[in-house]
């Protein structure tokens, strides 16, 4: 799948240019080599920043994985897991994997929930009837994975940060309402796929207080203004990031956990990690700067804005969208496209925004279909596909509504 994203994007730069070289522009070709060093540099860039960000993040990971957070969690989300998954056993492995999986896709660290995510998956197939059809727990872990369960986006404030961003946590609130979106839709849609009791006391119980919680906010900012808006959600974003970096130091400290140690080792992981995700990096910045400097990803989009602009809709949305295409089939790619986003129209722009609120609250379906299924050797998805999907499109959907609520 992969493969074929990424030499697709070449050869549609390549028709692109032969397009632009017989119509009287012969320095086609040029600019695009120019970009293919350029983004090789900015890959490296971009790759500085993400060592510390990612090591970071695991190290303080680690500390609250040893002071039994995660276990903390695990026992107050059991009745719940319980009637979602009920084929999961009380207790079982699977359920503190599953917890951990979604700790840290909630701070945002996509590329380090990936391994908590597959030891899960295979967990969960230790009690799978089938050796290749999905179990109905799968899939809703699954499904919750693909419909990006990101409270803390850390990544997108790096991506930002790096960029130049006066403020990298500008995009926290949109992201939280947009990812809450998406993460609904994508529950409620395989409740009714697989008959649960989502109106059971039980789930009401952990559902009806997050959802009026999330819903009095909501109301709350309805009652502000554009510019206060932004403001809260720069005050929320630092204020959230670093209480949470002192309850998992305290937390460590009474369970006399050494802190510096854990640390340091959980940074270890977090530097391999994000080792690993340099060359993946530089093929898709790569391949995504040739696809512009060939004047392709411009004629498509110009081609959605004529649309658009017909329907008489504001169309600045629209050079967003590269990031929300590529978005379900490649994680590099979309980060690619939002970076590409940030360098051409500015980091603060209101394109650049969308573009960031997208890529915090969608998720790569197919990769993490392929990934996740393919390790443990399930061929049938079953409702799976369908679900993520539509989580996906309720996510970038939201996403753009609510950037133009919070940025105009």
């Amino acid at each position: 799948m992969l493969n074929g994203l990424w030499l697709s994007f070449f050869i549609v730069a390549s028709v692109a240019g032969v397009v632009r070289w017989f119509g009287g522009d012969p320095g086609v070709w040029a600019a695009m080599v120019e970009s293919l060093f350029n983004m090789a540099k900015l890959s490296v860039d971009v790759m500085l920043l993400l060592f510390g960000t990612l090591t970071l993040w695991l190290g303080f990971l680690k500390i609250a994985e040893k002071a039994g957070l995660v276990d903390l969690l695990a026992k107050l989300l059991g009745p719940l897991f319980a009637k979602l998954m009920p084929e999961v056993p009380r207790g079982h492995p699977a359920l503190g994997l599953i917890t951990l999986n979604f700790a840290a896709n909630g701070l945002g660290l996509d590329n380090a929930a990936t391994p908590i995510g597959l030891k899960a998956m295979r967990a969960l197939q230790d009690i799978n009837p089938s050796a290749t059809t999905a179990s109905n727990a799968q899939i809703l872990f699954l499904v919750l994975n693909a419909s990006s369960l990101t409270l803390l986006p850390v990544t997108i404030f790096m991506y930002r940060a790096q960029q130049g961003a006066a403020d990298p946590t500008l995009v926290f609130l949109p992201i939280l309402i947009a990812t809450s979106a998406s993460s609904l839709v994508g529950l409620l849609s395989v409740a009714f796929m697989q008959r649960l009791r989502i109106f059971h006391p039980v789930v009401l119980a952990y559902m009806v207080p997050s959802a009026l919680l999330l819903g009095g906010f909501m109301a709350l900012l309805a009652t502000l203004s554009a510019t206060a808006l932004a403001s809260l959600s720069s005050l929320l974003g630092n204020m959230t990031l670093f209480g949470i970096i002192m309850s998992f130091l305290i937390l460590g400290m009474v369970r006399k956990v050494p802190v510096y140690e854990t640390f340091v080792e959980g940074a270890k992981e977090g530097f391999q990690v994000a080792k690993d995700l340099l060359p993946y990096l530089v093929a898709m910045l790569c391949a995504v700067g040739v696809l512009r400097a060939s004047g392709a990803l411009e004629f498509g989009l110009d081609g959605i804005r004529w649309l658009v602009d017909w329907l008489q809709w504001d169309s600045r949305f629209v050079d967003a969208l590269p990031t929300a295409m590529v978005k379900p089939f490649s994680g590099s790619a979309a980060r690619a496209m939002l970076i590409e986003t940030m360098q051409s129209q500015g980091v603060d722009s209101f394109p650049a925004l969308v573009a960031a609120t997208i890529q915090g609250s969608t998720e790569t379906t197919f990769y993490v279909l392929a990934v996740y299924f393919g390790a443990v050797g399930i061929q049938r998805a079953r409702h799976a596909v369908g679900c993520a999907l539509l989580a996906e499109f309720a996510g970038v959907v939201a996403a753009i509504s609510v950037c133009y609520w919070f940025f105009g």
